[in-house]
């Protein structure tokens, strides 16, 4: 392990060595730990003012990050990272190698394990597992509120850490060794059936049949009176063959068994299986280029991540309204790019209008969607109806993110949702799709023109920063000529390129 150590699997932390190294307040550390949940790629000034600010920044904010910047520049150098903080356009880059930072390391560990479970080395698999966990120290970032959706993904990730290590453990016939664990998350955790259905197995192999029993009994109560639902049909499952005393569940399934059922991607011993995050077939990687540069709309992309990947509830659709060329489709495949990761089952973009600014046929994205994730063209059920049910039975088996531009109405967009809660849609629309948000319960969030400020940044990355500096009546005047359109400004910006000197 290197001497400087970051930590943000708990409270967040510099070490150098056994000493730790203070980095400021709250600011600095919400800073650094944004930073390093994006480690090694650039982190944009407006992704960090959302994280301290939300959608209300003061007018300083700007200046409070390059603070906050240099001070964290000055703890990591006395950590012994002299050059880890750089500049980079649109924002900074944490360059570190993956054991500096605890999250790096877990994301290490837990890669590495998942490579041993599938070459069917369990236990390799089980210290692995073990020793992500460790680096758990609490959960994260208490005291900041503007990263709470990435608290809520650490969590998630130690969960599923959790349960893949009781999942082995169980095979190897050692459930002595996790029934304190599952109980743990089974208490934080209520409506988590995986982890309920692992915790009664244990216990019915530990020789404790009524408290399995009572296990289950928990999760139905738990179910039926907060979200009106019954278990679901592998925990009812399980529930009978434990009423039943079924001689195999009693002992692991042979590991033969175990690798064949592993490879059709389900159990052979009864428990709840894990969910899938890989992919089915082909991963579509579809999204274009950003138009760069991108500059301004914090408080839209803290909204949008918000809405897609910070809470269970959310309907997990987006959509971005506003007139054309105010800058949607830019700020939509920004926000898909920066979070392309979470999706690892892929992403799907279609412009749903033509050339001639006419929409596309529903029919012909599907077409297009469906040959993407590796559905062969014979395949593909000339049948609209049948067409769709294919699509949501492919992407079911997905985490994907799909991105609809410049949709004509909802009668083209409802056909190219997924349907399945794993998936996410980023849809932009010059009208309100109000039947989207009435039917299936989309976030719409308005896109409107680039405020003052965050018109001259833009004009600052594309004249240079000493030109708008030098000039400020000049760059003032375009700004507001624009009017706050990004478009306007880029050609502006073109048309004087040739006649001024770049900073």
């Amino acid at each position: 392990m290197p001497a400087a150590q970051i930590r943000i699997m708990g409270p967040v932390r510099v070490l150098r060595g056994n000493e730790e190294i203070r980095v400021g307040g709250t600011r600095e550390k919400a800073v650094l730990a944004s930073l390093v949940l994006e480690a090694n790629r650039v982190v944009s000034v407006d992704r960090l003012i959302g994280a301290l600010w939300g959608g209300d920044p003061p007018s300083s904010a700007r200046t409070q990050v390059a603070i906050c910047v240099s001070r964290l520049r000055r703890a990591l150098r006395e950590a012994g990272l002299d050059t880890a903080v750089t500049t980079a356009s649109p924002g900074y880059l944490l360059r570190i190698e993956d054991d500096t930072a605890d999250w790096l390391r877990f994301g290490s560990l837990t890669a590495r394990a998942a490579a041993k479970t599938t070459a069917g080395d369990r236990l390799a698999a089980v210290a692995l597992l073990r020793e992500a966990l460790s680096l758990w120290e609490g959960m994260p970032f208490d005291d900041l509120p503007g990263l709470r959706i990435d608290a809520h993904r650490l969590h998630e990730a130690r969960l599923d850490a959790t349960e893949a290590c009781a999942e082995l453990e169980l095979e190897l016939g050692r459930h002595d060794r996790v029934v304190a664990d599952l109980a743990a998350v089974v208490e934080d955790q209520p409506l988590r059936e995986r982890a309920r259905g692992q915790l009664m197995l244990a216990q019915y192999r530990s020789g404790r049949r009524a408290e399995a029993l009572r296990t289950y009994q928990d999760a139905r109560r738990v179910l039926v009176e907060q979200i009106g639902l019954e278990p679901g049909p592998q925990l009812r499952e399980l529930h009978e063959r434990i009423l039943r005393d079924e001689p195999t569940l009693a002992r692991p399934a042979n590991a033969g068994a175990q690798s064949r059922a592993a490879a059709r991607g389900r159990r052979t011993d009864g428990a709840v299986p894990a969910r899938t995050s890989r992919a089915a077939g082909p991963v579509p990687s579809q999204l274009p280029r950003c138009p760069a540069p991108f500059a301004g709309r914090g408080a839209e992309l803290h909204e949008v991540d918000r809405a897609l990947c910070g809470s269970a509830d959310s309907s997990g659709t987006v959509v971005l309204t506003g007139p054309a060329d105010v800058g949607k489709t830019a700020l939509a495949l920004n926000w898909a790019h920066s979070r392309a990761d979470r999706f690892p089952g892929g992403q799907l973009f279609a412009s749903l209008r033509d050339e001639q600014g006419e929409p596309v046929a529903t029919g012909r994205i599907l077409e297009r969607f469906l040959r993407a994730m590796g559905v062969a063209e014979d395949e593909i059920p000339s049948d609209p109806h049948e067409r769709i049910a294919l699509y949501r039975s492919a992407a079911a088996r997905r985490e994907m993110l799909v991105v609809l531009d410049d949709a004509a109405d909802e009668r083209q967009v409802l056909p190219l949702l997924p349907g399945c809660s794993a998936c996410r849609v980023l849809v932009t629309s010059r009208g309100g799709l109000d039947e989207l948000a009435v039917r299936q319960g989309a976030t719409r969030l308005p896109v409107g023109p680039l405020p003052p400020a965050e018109s001259r940044e833009l004009l600052s990355l594309l004249l240079g920063r000493s030109w708008v500096d030098s000039s400020p009546r000049a760059a003032g005047r375009i700004a507001g000529m624009s009017g706050g359109n990004p478009l306007s400004l880029r050609r502006a910006a073109a048309g004087m390129s040739s006649l001024s000197p770049r900073g």
